[in-house]
């Protein structure tokens, strides 16, 4: 493995990044997750297979510990009984490459039998997709060529999935005014947790 390698591959993505649409659809997206988690007092469900399921719970995580309740429903489990975590007032932000992954393509009509209204965030690098379709917001990848050497594995999709996430969460920290005192009631222990406590006694 050489420098310029190395390099090549950040370059790559790094435009990948860059090169993510930005669109309205952001803005709508942390609209729905202010009114249906904070307003209506409902939660976000992530859902997503495989290396798309990972940032997908990753993301829940991230929304939980910075104000947001958020749960990461596997797909495959929903359909033996885990799709019981789902009321009214949820709301789900679903993760696919393709936009065409079956077990989340059912989700969506398993979901819609519990709660017909549901609304739905899609993450996806193909907007003429079967979940691009049936999504209230589509946020799309901008479908970057994976850095795999074989054009396979999710590498740079997975990179833009997370940058995609982490824009929804910051943003909506930024809607309902979250603070270091806040964060510091979700982190009671570890460095973040005395790190946040410190810069609270300033705010």
């Amino acid at each position: 493995m050489v420098v310029n390698d190395i390099k090549h591959i950040l370059r790559q993505e790094a435009e990948a990044v860059l090169n993510i649409p930005v669109t309205a659809g952001y803005e709508e997206a942390v609209g729905l997750i202010v009114e249906y988690v904070h307003n209506r007092n409902g939660k976000l469900i992530t859902s997503g297979m495989g290396k798309a399921g990972q940032i997908a719970m990753n993301i829940a995580t991230t929304f939980s510990s910075t104000g947001t309740p958020a749960f990461f429903l596997h797909p495959s489990e929903a359909q033996h009984g885990d799709l019981g975590i789902i009321r009214e007032n949820d709301l789900m932000l679903l993760i696919s490459n393709s936009g065409k992954t079956r077990e989340l393509t059912e989700l969506v009509e398993l979901t819609r039998g519990l709660a017909a209204d549901m609304k739905f965030i899609v993450i996806t690098g193909n907007p003429d997709s079967e979940l691009a379709q049936q999504a209230t917001v589509c946020l799309l990848t901008g479908a970057p060529k994976e850095v795999c050497i074989l054009g396979l594995t999710p590498t740079t999709s997975t990179t833009v999935m997370t940058v995609i996430g982490d824009i929804l969460v910051v943003n909506t920290m930024n809607r309902i005014r979250f603070t270091n005192k806040d964060y510091a009631k979700r982190h009671h222990g570890g460095y973040l947790g005395s790190k946040s406590r410190k810069q609270s006694e300033h705010e």
